[in-house]
């Protein structure tokens, strides 16, 4: 399963930076954990997104619970089950798993 995790800031951008370097280390963790694949903020900065796959609906509730974000109760998110149809080929292969 594919996720798209949209983040809403509901605290100071002050609060966000303070929080940041925790933030950081919980994207990397899961990166290195092969369930995230892509993220980034939203312009202007109200909050972010991420990509997620290879994990179920349960597992993923328990990584956003995860997030510092999330236990400091400065974000939200909005998790939407995806599954991708098309793209360049090079990216659908690598997020879908297919050689």
């Amino acid at each position: 399963m594919m996720f798209l995790l949209l983040s809403t800031y509901h605290a100071s951008l002050d609060t966000m930076d303070a929080l940041l370097p925790e933030h950081r280390a919980y994207l990397d963790r899961y990166r290195d954990d092969g369930v995230f694949v892509l993220w980034g903020r939203r312009v202007p900065r109200t909050g972010g997104l991420i990509v997620a796959h290879g994990v179920d609906r349960a597992r993923i509730d328990a990584v956003v619970a995860d997030d510092p974000f999330v236990r400091a109760n400065a974000a939200t998110y909005e998790v939407i089950a995806i599954q991708p149809t098309g793209g360049l080929t090079e990216l659908t292969a690598v997020l879908t798993g297919a050689s």
